[in-house]
């Protein structure tokens, strides 16, 4: 590869802009939707192409600096300290071949704007719940989104990755062309270079019986008791998840829902409304709703089901995929984080099975398929103020800053007070273990990528598997601002 050493030689090369600490535009590249700690990277590169990430990634290389990307959607899994940020949120753009039902999708494309794109053709993404998330680093996660029952994740639906790896090379990854690459990039994408593009697989839904029940605080346990019993029945069309939200009161918040604690049921069927009705009759039946929204929609208007928030703020959190909602499940939930915790809490519990329980045509890294459901956690904080060098990389290939981490795993320095924000979702999951069978690598917020962790995310025998093949792509560990896989020694 042709090396880059320099800013300066950096800055010709490259067709974006290329900024550093002093520079105007630097703090709005580097901030993205998580607002409780950010990237501080020596150098930004505002990608407009692929050739523009390349340049960044032979710059790195040659400076053995670490390569993080700033995400045009909400993920931002660990951020570098130093070191080089690719800001692909010019890179946005959606393709769709109605005849093969595709979609080629660059990389600061948003889910908003595939379903749009897609619509217009009778067919949808498997998107997730936000039309404000990335398109390629949530697919590339794995992707659990409004239609997973029923199709599986999105990750089984990519038939194309376009990769730029730490020689600065372009990659088309297929299953063809590079079988163990393709199985790898699509589970553990962030590891082996910067998606700049991926060709996905688009299903034929035009509408849904979809929207939301919410229920009032008095209702909660009764709630997710029923829906522990109602999911044991349904049909695979119908994806669904709870959540459990404290909402604040504030002028942004519906009236009905503003200053209070709600669980929120939310509903995806791709059937008929007659049999929706059917279906939601026994959560009906729980009590009375503060507020009920279910009826036909077209798919266009799937992200209404959740109702995700759009403005930038600060979390922790993280997940744990659940062999079974077993009783004492929902009540470790309420007493560790429910109303009255201190410190505000959302839990979100999607229902899995299905489509997402089988392994796809073309075998992925995606794990723990035999998950009967995902309980994800996320503590609300204010800004950064909560926020120390927490995911921050320090070059020595381990991922971590040497100050930052105390090797417990709470991503605490030795000697600083864990936050209450830090410790309650950890605390949540720690206590359910006995039901864990790991986590999802999407839903991992704000927590150092130790090994444990990473660990979790993947099967144990696909671990070494991808260590190897990390080793093979990446031996100095470039792409390691992220849940990293160090490369096998």
């Amino acid at each position: 590869m042709n090396s880059i050493h320099t800013v300066d030689t950096l800055d010709r090369l490259t067709q974006g802009t290329v900024l550093r600490p002093a520079d105007a535009g630097y703090d709005e590249a580097r901030s993205g939707f998580q607002a409780a700690y950010q990237h501080r990277p020596s150098v930004i590169v505002r990608a407009t192409g692929t050739g523009d990430v390349q340049a960044a990634v032979r710059y790195a290389a040659a400076r053995e600096l670490p390569v993080a990307v700033q995400s045009s959607g909400h993920g931002l899994a660990v951020a570098t300290e130093g070191g080089v940020l690719v800001d692909t949120g010019g890179m946005a753009g959606v393709r769709v071949d109605p005849g093969a039902r595709t979609a080629r999708v660059t990389a600061g494309t948003r889910w908003g704007d595939v379903v749009q794109a897609a619509a217009r053709h009778g067919l949808a993404p498997l998107s997730g719940s936000s039309p404000d998330v990335g398109a390629v680093g949530y697919t590339l996660g794995g992707g659990l989104g409004v239609l997973s029952r029923e199709y599986g994740y999105a990750a089984d639906h990519v038939r194309a990755v376009e990769l730029v790896t730490a020689d600065g090379s372009v990659r088309e990854v297929t299953a063809g062309a590079d079988p163990e690459l393709f199985w790898a990039v699509r589970g553990a994408g962030a590891n082996f270079g910067v998606a700049t593009g991926m060709e996905i697989g688009l299903v034929p839904v035009r509408r849904l019986y979809g929207g939301g029940l919410y229920f009032d605080t008095a209702l909660v346990p009764e709630v997710l008791a029923a829906y522990r019993e109602w999911t044991a029945t349904v049909p695979e069309a119908l994806t669904t998840s709870v959540g459990l939200i404290p909402y604040p009161d504030l002028p942004m918040v519906p009236e009905p829902l503003r200053g209070r604690y709600l669980a929120h049921v939310r509903i995806a069927y791709t059937g008929s409304v007659a049999e929706g009705e059917r279906l939601v009759e026994p959560l009906r039946a729980v009590g009375p709703r503060v507020l009920d929204t279910l009826g036909e929609l077209p798919y266009s208007e799937s992200a209404s089901i959740y109702r995700d928030p759009t403005q930038p703020h600060g979390y922790y959190g993280t997940n744990a995929m659940l062999a079974e909602l077993a009783e004492p499940v929902a009540r470790t939930v309420l007493d560790l984080v429910g109303p009255d915790s201190p410190v505000p809490c959302v839990v979100q519990l999607n229902h899995l099975g299905g489509a997402l329980s089988r392994p796809p045509s073309v075998p992925n890294a995606v794990a723990h398929r035999e998950a009967a459901y995902l309980l994800r956690v996320l503590a609300v904080v204010d800004s950064t103020a909560d926020s120390t060098a927490d995911g921050t990389v320090d070059g020595t290939g381990d991922g971590i800053v040497d100050s930052t981490v105390d090797g417990t795993g709470d991503g605490i320095a030795d000697g600083t007070a864990p936050s209450p924000a830090r410790c309650a979702p950890t605390r949540l999951t720690d206590a359910l273990r006995e039901w864990t069978l790991g986590r999802s690598p999407n839903f991992v917020f704000g927590e150092q990528s130790t090994p444990d962790q990473v660990r979790d995310c993947y099967r144990a025998a696909d671990y070494p598997r991808l260590a190897r093949l990390k080793a093979e792509l990446d031996p100095a560990n470039l792409f390691r601002c992220n849940l990293n896989i160090p490369p096998a020694a």
